[in-house]
């Protein structure tokens, strides 16, 4: 455990460094407030397990598509003001998901890539809930949530519930208008003969606003196939096809969790201003993309250290987008590698007004990401650790030894001109012509709480 610890303590080290908006706010560990209160720390050895409470999974009926029930007396409300745990949980938040989107990014080097750091957060969570005393305290070292304190020899648990429920709060801050703009789904197939964990039944529904948990008889892998990726098509309004491929009789356990990211743009775009123009891929490649025009008052930089203008788009009344354009001749790879929260927010933070003609690709975009090939791209060490071969989910199922098959994140971003807006400010002076018609990075992120919803680039907007 020594050798593993610096590796996986990067992440939970950097979460240390206040910066930004949060420089001024007192600095609380995050263990403080998500510690499990019942249990002291305790000891690693998988022979001494806590009693596992376990409950019967209904079979799969692709007739019956109604989401799991949920006890409302026993949900939170949803919080709209922003809470402690929030501005806590953040830090490790941006810093892992951060730390993931790099490793992504890389993997997917010339492709466009989509990546929801809470999201999956929320899915190591879950599964977190599942696992041996030793496979969760590599999870608590990952995701920068241990106590640093504890001897070689035990774990001091966070409760992840709370976590989850940080996280879901997180989103609902977004929801701030008449219909959701984030919606999340969790999906969980377990063998046919096996009984699940409550803890673990419990945290599908602390992470999600819908889910679906049910068994399936893999021995007929092909059939189990089809009746899964059927049932996602139908429960997900289409919008999940596909997803889980290569089946065979000994699975024992998928998971899918799915967040959908709908919005306007606050400033709208119109679509009479819309017009294809040329994007540059690369030096030598162009395509025509449609390029949506607004003339208006922004807030940008020129960063001239890390060579790229950088401009906040409004999107809800809870959330923007930081659009990143590498300067011409700069690689955008080259700029993503040197990505850590402190600079997103000290870009943020410098960000002066203007008067912009701004002209940015049209584009919607969704993303599948296996977790486990996510985290070997990180480190092949925490991978073995967290999902691999060494990892244990004793507290998953009455099962074992019992393997997570699958860990499936789906992601979708969706953005529309929309309505025409009558802004009564007066523009005056010449507007500074940007057009983003190259590479480009992007950041979602919540106001009041400044943690990342969404990471991506665009290669090519038209694909």
């Amino acid at each position: 455990m020594k050798l593993l610890q610096p590796c996986l303590l990067a992440p939970f080290l950097l979460c240390c460094c206040l910066s930004g908006s949060q420089a001024n706010r007192i600095y609380i560990h995050p263990f403080t407030l998500f510690a499990n209160k019942n249990q002291s720390c305790v000891t690693l050895q998988d022979e001494t397990l806590d009693p596992l409470q376990t409950l019967p999974v209904a079979p799969l009926d692709i007739d019956i598509l109604t989401p799991d029930s949920r006890d409302t007396s026993k949900q939170d409300a949803r919080e709209k003001n922003i809470t402690e745990r929030m501005l806590v949980l953040v830090r490790p938040l941006n810093h892992v998901g951060l730390r993931m989107y790099q490793a992504l990014s890389k993997k997917q080097h010339s492709s466009n890539t989509l990546f929801s750091p809470v999201n999956a957060y929320g899915s190591l969570i879950t599964l977190y809930l599942g696992a041996s005393r030793r496979t969760a305290s590599y999870f608590q070292l990952f995701l920068g949530i241990s106590s640093g304190t504890d001897p070689d020899d035990c774990v001091s648990l966070v409760d992840g519930h709370k976590i989850l429920k940080t996280l879901q709060n997180i989103n609902y801050l977004v929801d701030d208008g008449p219909k959701d703009q984030i919606t999340t789904q969790v999906w969980t197939f377990i063998r046919h003969d096996a009984l699940l964990s409550k803890d673990f039944f419990q945290g599908t529904q602390d992470s999600s606003d819908t889910s679906f948990v049910h068994s399936v008889d893999f021995s007929q892998p092909q059939e189990a196939e089809q009746l899964v990726n059927n049932f996602l098509e139908k429960t997900s309004d289409g919008k999940v096809k596909s997803i889980f491929k290569d089946l065979n009789s000994s699975t024992d356990f998928l998971f899918l969790s799915s967040v959908s990211f709908k919005d306007n743009w606050q400033t709208a775009f119109q679509l009479d201003k819309t017009s294809l123009q040329e994007f540059h891929v690369d030096e030598t490649t162009t395509v025509k993309a449609p390029l949506m025009t607004h003339t208006g008052l922004y807030y940008y930089l020129s960063d001239a250290a890390s060579r790229c203008t950088v401009v906040k788009l409004p999107l809800s009344t809870q959330s923007y987008m930081l659009l990143v354009l590498p300067d011409q001749g700069s690689k955008l790879h080259t700029l993503e590698s040197k990505l850590l929260y402190d600079v997103l927010s000290n870009w943020h933070q410098n960000l002066q007004e203007g008067l912009l003609e701004l002209s940015i690709p049209k584009f919607s975009m969704s993303s599948v990401t296996d977790l486990q090939d996510l985290l070997m791209a990180v480190s092949p060490e925490i991978e073995v650790k967290l999902l691999g071969s060494e990892a244990k989910f004793t507290q998953l199922s009455n099962i074992n030894p019992f393997t997570i098959n699958k860990a499936i994140n789906k992601v979708t971003f969706e953005i529309s001109e929309g309505p025409e807006l009558h802004d009564k400010t007066e523009l005056t002076g010449i507007p500074l012509k940007m057009t983003i018609n190259r590479p480009f990075f992007f950041s979602v992120i919540e106001e009041g709480s400044d943690a990342i919803l969404m990471l991506g680039k665009i290669m090519n907007p038209t694909l």
